[in-house]
């Protein structure tokens, strides 16, 4: 059978390790503090937003919520993020996207100080994950991947990774982090010839194309390790993952859920690296 691999397991251990952590901040005069930047109000980053400052404050961590209307300039945004850069109290910095369609993201990108960059938006960051590099942070969702393999002791040394999906937010970025633990990667994407045989000859299959349901039985082997990244909808408008679950879980050793899986987890490496930009700020 199965191990269903939850993330709420996994946001417990890492939360007794980064209680600790704050406590020594404490302990030298410092309380870690989150910048949240938002334009206008979608109900997809409120939900996000209110998630994220309970797991913060959970921690001993303060978010502060900038808030501007969806019509702000870019030149302005600009100056409100350069104030953040410059303000010694404010240790991380998350912007939400995607922007409104008159602000660059190319432009805003090279703005945001790269010591506050804890979601990996500044390429200073992008590039320091591709180079091991681990002065920088790397985006939170493929670091969220690589917590929960290591809190469920899936080894990736030596191991065939399939990672299905090559966007820069999450299948670039975690490949490189499972290449920097010596695991053997293939990035294959809705183009690749042949892609169920390529994943059925894998150890652990990781989905995050963005396309619900994609991964079937026909992409699995026995006794695999699957990890489902994905968040869409379902054709019943139910939340549902990259991999058809109910096809899937029989032939793993170990699957994720959707909901209840790597998202879980993002939270509390958004929170591990305020943390650690806090640290480096001393």
């Amino acid at each position: 059978m199965a191990v269903l691999m939850k993330g709420a397991e996994v946001v417990s251990a890492m939360k007794d390790r980064l209680l600790k952590e704050v406590e020594t901040l404490n302990a030298g005069g410092i309380t870690p503090v989150l910048a949240i930047v938002r334009l206008g109000a979608r109900p997809d980053d409120l939900a996000y937003e209110k998630g994220a400052i309970k797991r913060c404050e959970g921690l001993g961590i303060r978010c502060r919520v900038f808030e501007y209307p969806e019509i702000l300039t870019q030149e302005a945004l600009v100056g409100e993020i350069r104030k953040l850069n410059g303000d010694g109290s404010i240790h991380g910095i998350l912007l939400f996207r995607p922007l409104p369609g008159q602000i660059d993201e190319n432009v805003i990108k090279y703005v945001i100080s790269p010591e506050k960059d804890v979601d990996c938006l500044n390429p200073v960051n992008v590039a320091k994950v591709f180079e091991g590099d681990e002065t920088g942070f790397a985006p939170c969702t493929p670091e969220a991947v690589m917590e929960m393999l290591a809190h469920y002791n899936v080894d990736v040394k030596g191991k065939k990774v399939a990672v299905v999906g090559r966007s820069l937010v999450v299948g670039k970025p975690l490949a490189m982090l499972l290449l920097k633990k010596h695991a053997t990667v293939t990035i294959c994407h809705t183009k690749t010839h042949h892609i169920e045989e390529t994943c059925r000859e894998a150890d652990i299959i990781i989905a995050a194309a963005g396309k619900a349901k994609m991964v079937t039985d026909a992409f699995v082997s026995e006794g695999q390790i699957v990890i489902d990244v994905g968040i869409n909808l379902d054709e019943n408008g139910n939340l549902c993952g990259d991999v058809d679950f109910d096809k899937v879980e029989q032939k793993t050793a170990g699957i994720t859920p959707v909901p209840g899986g790597v998202g879980t987890v993002t939270t509390s490496v958004l929170a591990k690296h305020v943390i650690q930009a806090a640290k480096w700020s001393k």
